[in-house]
């Protein structure tokens, strides 16, 4: 029988239904909100102050999302035999599950999720469970629409669709912490549990919301960012068409699709945006802490650009950070995208030494189900993807899904258990996939060889870059960021993607790609790098704006370290092209540059910048050498500034001269085409080699293949499409 819980506390409505006024119109009374102030991280405990690592199984975690109310009873027994099959031992749990254990408020239903936990643990799957609160019950949204999310032209989202509610509301996060707390209570010290996960892909439906609870929200955050409305006015320029601000009331977010905001309100509006998801997961967090010393995490979701929050600023608020992934159809370099987002996942914990596991929460067996013709994966590729992950850094491979749903929005996604079921190529290639993952079991708890080459991003400065009066409006900030990445990458470089405020200390290397907001301390963090010896690479508009998203003006943030500054954007058209003198041809963006003490490496051949520099470098003199020993003293470094969105040939020519100028090597000697990756242990150091050809390639290299137990080496030979994990000897 449903279970009635008497909440331990009362849900005040701060404004009814009824009295609920529509957005831009004057409340009743003052609104309630709740608090998008985030609290600095505790740092870590850890004698080295690195994050400490996760083991939440023995070896390698391997699973997906476990929905077993989809299905009757009987299915379940065989889920978990089948389970047992294909080698899983972590499954999450109850993502989707408000509903259908609060069936009304405040009755629970406990009977089936009770049932399912227990199974699990006597079948020895380890259980990885979710607070429900990314799909709130039909019964929320009838009793309180208003904690529904608007758009920014103030249309109100329907329920029906997940996450459907506002950051800020303060409705809903009662609601929320209530079942929360019931949860936690009820299964914090349950055997199978091996990790809570916060919601759901936080951001991932309500990312914004411009609801005048929202508004209220935002200024309060304003405010303590800023102190004074005198302070807003400034930072944000609002002299400019004459939007200064004279009370706290007149502030509103960034509404309307269609205008042009003020470019600084429009990019605290995003950061504010991101720390209210932050602050309701922290909130969900303490709760869970109370009542379990189970690790805690949320799944993000980092991918080739600019993300929908800053999840960088998220990552010490996470036990392990855990990421879903997803290679989309129509990129042509799929493989190198999934290697770029693992790299950038592992630069967001710990230190350049020691950067921990973290966990590949979420991808796909074959089809997802919301890209416009969605594409099944090759033979061979499930696999790959897998390893993949796990080489750069993942202690484990998981799923969305478990078993195929057969109705809902999502019944077409792929999942371990398809449609066709235990006869398909998919389980096939599930079950094998799982038995090389046991087979790896030692790598767990390993971490990336250190790299000596980071690329530096900022999702503030893309979502800058990709909104407003811009000179060009179609830029896009991941393009930069994937295309460095990518040259390195072909190289077999080992390279960091790190967020802007990290120590860059001990890398021969630093990529700063369209940073167009750039603070000081960021900066100057760049300039230490050739200062010590190292060699500095900065593209076109690094710098260019302070954090507030206002116009530097004079030489800029870095123009002294680079020795050139720009004169004059000059965007091109729709079809124009741009000749270099090294053969490259350019297009989208182009710069007048005026040399200063830097030296011109490749100019413009072509329209009215021909003889003008494209690419500079300066030569910059030695000076106390890092910290870490790894600057020499005395020894002189060098600033590169890449003034055209060089096309891949072009950023070839580049990254070969300053990678053999810097002496970085790469992690194996391959043949074109095959990734290598080495995880580094207390006894071993574990050589990952992928062949994304459909050719047999070679590797130099010798050990112990331990996906089939045979020695190999000093050549080794690698299937098409396949893999070899080397213990090196």
């Amino acid at each position: 029988m449903p279970e009635r819980t008497v909440p331990e506390r009362t849900l005040p409505d701060t404004i009814p239904p009824d009295r609920y006024p529509a957005p831009g119109t004057t409340h009743p009374q003052p609104v309630e909100f709740a608090s998008a102030v985030v609290p600095p991280a505790a740092p870590p405990t850890t004698p080295d102050r690195t994050r400490a690592p996760v083991r939440l199984v023995d070896g390698l975690a391997y699973g997906g999302d476990y929905n077993p109310e989809q299905w009757p009873r009987h299915v379940w027994d065989e889920d978990v035999a089948l389970m047992r099959e294909a080698g899983v031992n972590l499954v999450t749990l109850g993502v989707f599950a408000w509903g259908t254990v609060e069936v009304a408020d405040g009755v629970r239903d406990w009977s089936w999720l009770d049932d399912a936990l227990d199974l699990l643990h006597a079948h020895g799957i380890g259980v990885d469970l979710a607070t429900p609160t990314a799909a709130p019950p039909s019964w929320l949204h009838t009793a309180h629409p208003e904690v529904l999310p608007f758009d920014a032209d103030l249309y109100q989202q329907p329920p029906g669709g997940r996450l459907a509610w506002c950051p800020s509301s303060a409705v809903f996060r009662r609601y929320a912490l209530r079942h929360v707390e019931a949860l936690a209570r009820r299964y914090g010290q349950h055997p199978a549990l091996r990790l809570w996960h916060v919601s759901n892909e936080l951001g991932g439906g309500n990312a914004r919301c411009y609801c005048d609870v929202s508004a209220a929200a935002f200024r309060d955050w304003l405010a303590h960012r800023y102190g004074s409305l005198d302070a807003v006015n400034a930072a944000w320029g609002t002299a400019q068409w004459g939007h200064r601000f004279g009370a706290w009331e007149e502030v509103l977010p960034p509404r309307g699709k269609h205008g042009a905001p003020n470019p600084g309100l429009f990019l605290d509006y995003e950061r504010y945006s991101s720390d209210a998801l932050l602050a309701h997961h922290l909130a969900e967090r303490a709760v869970l802490e109370r009542h379990s010393d189970v690790p805690v995490t949320t799944n993000i979701m980092v991918g080739p650009g600019a993300q929908v929050v800053d999840y960088a600023s998220w990552a010490p608020h996470v036990d392990v950070v855990a990421t879903d992934h997803y290679t989309l159809v129509d990129d042509p370099d799929r493989e190198h995208e999934l290697a770029m987002a693992g790299d950038r996942v592992r630069g967001m914990a710990g230190t350049r030494e020691h950067r921990p596991p973290w966990l590949l929460m979420e991808h796909s067996t074959g089809a997802p189900s919301w890209q416009q013709r969605n594409r099944a994966k090759d033979p061979g590729e499930i696999a790959r993807n897998a390893l993949a992950h796990v080489a750069h850094g993942s202690d484990g491979a998981l799923f969305f899904q478990w078993r195929a749903s057969t109705g809902g929005a999502e019944q077409f996604h792929s999942a371990m258990l398809p449609h066709a079921g235990t006869r398909s190529r998919v389980w096939r290639e599930v079950v094998a996939l799982g038995a090389d993952l046991r087979a790896l079991g030692e790598v767990a708890g390993s971490v990336v060889e250190p790299a000596r080459a980071a690329v530096v991003v900022d999702d503030a400065a893309g979502w800058a870059l990709q909104h407003g009066l811009k000179p060009h409006r179609g830029l896009r900030y991941g393009r930069e960021m994937r295309a460095w990445h990518r040259a390195l990458w072909e190289r077999n470089v080992r390279c960091d993607v790190v967020p802007v405020g990290t120590d860059l200390d001990g890398y021969d290397l630093v990529v700063a790609p369209t940073l167009l907001v750039l603070g000081d301390a960021d900066a100057e963090r760049l300039r230490a790098v050739p200062a010590r010896g190292g060699t500095l690479l900065a593209t076109y508009l690094t710098g260019t704006c302070d954090p507030t998203g206002q116009v530097r003006p004079g030489r800029g943030v870095l123009e002294d370290v680079l020795g050139v500054w720009t004169d004059e954007f000059y965007p091109l058209q729709v079809g124009e092209r741009v000749d270099l003198d090294d053969g490259s041809v350019v297009t989208d963006w182009t710069e007048r540059v005026v040399l200063d003490d830097a030296e011109a490496v490749v100019r413009y051949a072509s329209s009215s910048l021909a003889g003008g520099a494209a690419v500079t470098r300066r030569t910059v003199p030695g000076g106390s050498g890092s910290p870490d020993g790894t600057g020499t003293s005395g020894t002189s470094g060098s600033a590169w500034y890449v003034s055209a969105m060089l096309p891949p040939d072009g950023v070839d020519r580049v990254v070969d001269r300053v990678v053999a100028e810097t002496g970085l090597v790469p992690v194996a000697e391959t043949e074109h085409g095959v990734e290598a990756v080495r995880r580094v242990g207390a006894d071993a150091s574990y050589l990952f080699l992928l062949n994304r050809t459909a050719e047999r390639r070679t590797a130099t290299a010798t050990g112990t293949d331990l996906l089939t137990g045979v020695g190999c080496g000093p050549a080794v030979d690698i299937p098409p499409g396949g893999a070899r994990v080397l213990r090196e000897t």
